[in-house]
């Protein structure tokens, strides 16, 4: 080997080597940067009680749009034509923001159900076209549990899509029960029997105070509105238990409840015949 080609071999590899460092330097030392700044954001993050969850996914986000431009510039480096790959990347990020063009909206519901808390695990909610007690919220779905103990994955664009009723973001809730009873009671009586029951159910508050009023003279019944508050979590054990109580209670005092009733009145077709002919 001469001395020409010894000097060509030296010269590609002084060149192209100096190139491989360098793009092997921006490449460890951009990536070592960039989990730095990525654990700092992190932990603002954290510090400004942002969701961990929410937290970890844009730290996942943040860090691997940094190893795209570290990468990129690492090829530069080395003489790689970066700008058909950029737009190649665009392209393919384009076409996968089309295909998965739904399970984009369900995140970006995810992100707004994380920073804005509508609801957090625990409480019982109806959204999304069902209701039950939330068990985990998630980047994409949000896992409730039903009264009847089944679990339903909800996607988040259908919860945010709609009205969101949170039953547990209140300590207190009125129970609206609608009583009817005969036109032949004494109104009073009956006023002072639905007063005793609230006053001896330990559960209702006193604060605020319940109503009871006359609310409207129906078709077979005076029907009385019963509206005790209650905890939130005592709600549905308090309902049953007045309802059943108020029952026993004016069986007891003789107090009537009294039920749709029709009269129906018959038409002998064929004595109508016979008395039209005899006329």
């Amino acid at each position: 080997m001469d001395n020409i080609q010894i000097d060509t071999i030296s010269g590609y590899i002084s060149l192209y080597g100096m190139k491989v460092v360098a793009a092997l330097a921006i490449f460890f030392i951009g990536k070592w940067v960039a989990k730095r700044l990525v654990g700092f954001v992190k932990k603002l993050m954290l510090k400004g009680n942002i969701d961990p969850t929410l937290v970890g996914f844009a730290g996942n986000i943040m860090f691997a749009l940094a190893m795209t431009v570290i990468v990129i510039a690492a090829l530069s480096q080395l003489g790689v034509e970066t700008t058909s790959l950029a737009a190649i990347l665009a392209a393919a990020g384009l076409a996968i923001g089309l295909a998965l063009q739904g399970s984009l909206s369900n995140l970006a519901a995810g992100v707004m159900i994380i920073l804005f808390r509508p609801f957090k695990n625990g409480d019982y909610i109806e959204a999304g076209g069902t209701s039950g007690v939330v068990e985990e919220i998630s980047i994409f779905t949000t896992m409730m549990k039903t009264p009847d103990n089944k679990q339903v994955i909800v996607p988040n664009a259908q919860i945010t899509d709609g009205n969101i009723i949170n039953y547990s973001a209140k300590p207190t809730r009125r129970i609206d029960l609608v009583i009817g009873v005969s036109y032949s009671d004494d109104l009073k009586k009956v006023k002072k029997s639905l007063e005793k029951i609230l006053e001896k159910e330990d559960r209702v508050l006193k604060d605020p105070e319940y109503t009871i009023a006359v609310a409207e003279l129906g078709d077979s019944s005076v029907n009385f509105v019963v509206r005790p508050w209650v905890k939130s979590e005592e709600y549905w054990p308090t309902r049953f238990a007045l309802i059943e109580t108020i029952k026993t209670t004016f069986d007891k005092e003789g107090i009537s409840i009294p039920f749709p009733q029709r009269d129906v009145h018959v038409i002998d077709n064929a004595a109508v015949v016979t008395k039209k002919k005899a006329a």
